[in-house]
């Protein structure tokens, strides 16, 4: 974090950030407040928040935690209330809530390659899969619907949706997921449009693999080496690693900042270490 704030100046802006509680979008919170703004950290883990916003005021920063859940319309209206009171009105939100569940996943990458007691296709809960698609889509919707009026109201503003490399080609055995973020692809060209008139700008960033406290066990097996499916996913990266979550903040600060991207909306931009670019052959 020490070369922040790599040259964008976001000083004075209220920024909205979902999802704060987690390593990458609690990264994204900080990295706004060392440029300057003013931030609003939500998240449906309260302490989490909380001890964020108590770490970055120790250090001079602007940020106030605030408890939110993204899949209740009233309990965000309530926390956008607050915000405004606190804060002031929302200048860049940023939807970064979100994430799979073992229910609406498969054991094996391959129907033919299943065993007995394993979880195929045909044992994808529909509970499992609907929570992941709220979780991701609803829970990408419903913050904007709050916080978008500030920036209909003052006619500027940004908003930025996390997507992922699975919404292009979809991962195996992470079906609700990968049609999940694909719709959030499709939603930030939605906003684009919709709010083009406003003066506000969507975009999204769609992140290759990272090595998360979520998924380290299914990277790496207890000895450190790779898994399986981790040196399938080193092969087809052409660099040949993992993304590092503090290598997002570049295209983040990026797609936000409304003097280095004026005429960029609607994108989805991968910050994927070139594994799009590798047909694998």
């Amino acid at each position: 974090m020490s070369k922040l704030p790599l040259n964008h100046d976001f000083t004075g802006k209220v920024v909205v950030v979902t999802g704060a509680g987690g390593v990458l979008c609690g990264d994204m919170a900080r990295a706004y407040a060392k440029a300057g703004a003013k931030v609003a950290a939500l998240d449906l883990n309260e302490e989490a928040v909380k001890k964020l916003a108590d770490e970055m005021k120790a250090e001079g920063l602007i940020c106030e935690g605030y408890k939110a859940n993204v899949l209740d319309p009233e309990a965000l209206e309530a926390v956008h209330q607050q915000v405004l009171a606190d804060l002031g009105p929302c200048d860049i939100l940023v939807n970064g809530a979100g994430g799979n569940n073992p229910r609406a996943t498969t054991d094996n990458e391959y129907q033919h390659e299943a065993k007995e007691g394993q979880k195929t296709f045909f044992d994808l809960d529909a509970g499992g899969v609907d929570f992941v698609f709220k979780l991701n889509f609803q829970g990408t919707l419903l913050p904007t619907q709050a916080f978008a009026k500030d920036m209909v109201a003052k006619k500027s503003g940004n908003i930025l949706n996390i997507s992922s490399m699975n919404a292009y080609i979809p991962l195996t055995k992470i079906p609700a997921y990968s049609g999940a973020k694909a719709a959030i692809s499709n939603f930030t060209q939605w906003l684009a449009t919709h709010f083009a008139g406003c003066g506000i700008r969507a975009n999204a960033i769609a992140p290759g693999f990272l090595v998360s406290n979520q998924n380290r066990a299914l990277l790496f097996n207890p000895d450190g080496t790779p898994t399986a499916r981790s040196e399938k996913i080193l092969k087809g990266t052409p660099t040949g690693r993992f993304v590092d979550s503090e290598e997002l903040l570049g295209g983040v600060f990026f797609l936000t900042d409304d003097e280095a991207a004026s005429a960029v909306t609607g994108v989805v931009l991968p910050i994927d270490a070139g594994f799009a670019a590798y047909s694998g052959v």
